[in-house]
């Protein structure tokens, strides 16, 4: 006889869950939305005039208060008739997207430079300087008689590390050569580090050194765009007719989770049409076992079995060691030692006969087992 069950809180749950699925999708297509409408509030990478957690807004004000002249540019051309004024220094921040031309031509700017070394051109920005591998960011110690790092004491550095002719900081997540320092890592200049151990000291020593610093950023890029063909976005160059589709697309997948989410009953809960015996799903598999000729596999599972059986019975661990157990079955059974353990733990057997015997060793230790 089939057996129907009364609706319940979880068969509603069951029969309700589509449409909140449905209010789950609709909410997350307008935050998903919303985040590429405004993707830029995530903040932008070492930039003075950010003030994020990923920006450099704090730091660009104390250089400012300390009399040093903060100048934001975005393009080669700014950073070279700036550095016409006088004595400058440039910083080279977050990765720098121009192409090799320019590169070349930041290069050629008089003056001191640093350089956070994820750069794509570090090896045109800075010859001199050898990429050696990479440390996890974490406080660090100096290390080194760089008169800017010791005075700064401990600071978060790390990630990629160099070699240079100059000095070695911080594991090598800050080198020296000339008038060039590379940098493994700017999150220690950011508005969410800057305020520990001595990374605000170790910044200002590094840019308070001159009187202007020229502050490097990529240039700008709208919000969830991506540069296209002759300068133009991914969003311009997109058909008008793509927003109504993506807005299709959602209806219909709508509609589909609230067809395929409805039930047209309660539960049915059914007898099961053949009962099948343990014993002869036991002799299926050994017919299997034999068929294979899996002596090795049989072998595991009779003493594997044999074992979970037993132990419990010794009043041993959960993980017993091989001698453990030989010792205690000894001690209990008073069979030897050297068969029990050739029986539990020796090699498969080389043919039928040895593996029907095994079987009949192992009912019989735990024969001995139950009787004592």
């Amino acid at each position: 006889m089939s057996v129907s069950t009364a609706p319940t809180a979880k068969g509603l749950w069951r029969r309700g869950r589509a449409a909140v699925a449905v209010a789950l999708l609709v909410v997350a297509t307008a935050v998903f939305g919303a985040l590429l409408a405004g993707g830029g509030e995530q903040g932008r990478y070492l930039d003075p005039d950010d003030a994020s957690l990923r920006g450099s807004k704090a730091l660009a004000q104390l250089l400012r208060d300390r009399g040093v002249r903060v100048d934001r540019v975005d393009s080669v051309e700014t950073a070279e008739s700036l550095a016409r004024e006088g004595e400058r220094l440039l910083l080279v921040g977050a990765p720098w997207n121009g192409d090799y031309s320019e590169a070349e031509r930041l290069a050629n700017i008089s003056g001191d430079f640093v350089i956070v070394g994820d750069q794509p051109y570090l090896d045109v920005l800075a010859p001199s300087v050898d990429h050696d591998g990479q440390a996890r960011l974490r406080s660090r110690e100096p290390g080194c008689r760089l008169p800017a790092a010791r005075a700064a004491g401990n600071a978060y550095l790390g990630g990629r590390t160099f070699e240079a002719d100059g000095e070695s900081c911080y594991a090598g997540s800050l080198v020296t050569a000339g008038t060039v320092t590379v940098l493994g890592s700017g999150e220690f200049m950011t508005n969410l580090r800057l305020a520990e151990d001595g990374n605000a000291a170790l910044a200002l020593n590094l840019l308070g050194s001159r009187k202007a610093v020229t502050w490097l950023v990529p240039p700008p890029v709208g919000a969830g765009e991506l540069p296209g063909p002759g300068g133009r976005s991914i969003q311009e160059l997109m058909p008008d007719n793509v927003p109504w589709a993506v807005l299709m697309a959602v209806v219909a997948v709508a509609v589909v989770a609230l067809w395929q989410g409805r039930r047209l009953g309660p539960v049915v809960a059914e007898r099961l049409p053949v009962v099948v015996r343990a014993a002869e799903t036991v002799e299926g598999r050994g017919r299997l076992y034999r068929a294979r000729r899996a002596r090795t596999q049989a072998a595991e599972a009779l003493r594997g079995g044999a074992l979970d059986r037993l132990t419990p019975r010794l009043g041993l661990g959960a993980q017993p060691r091989a001698d453990e157990v030989v010792a205690a079955l000894a001690a209990r059974t008073g069979l030897e030692a050297g068969h029990l353990g050739t029986a539990l733990y020796g090699a498969p057997p080389a043919d039928d006969a040895g593996l029907v015997a095994l079987a009949g060793y192992l009912d019989e230790i735990e024969r001995q087992v139950r009787e004592h």
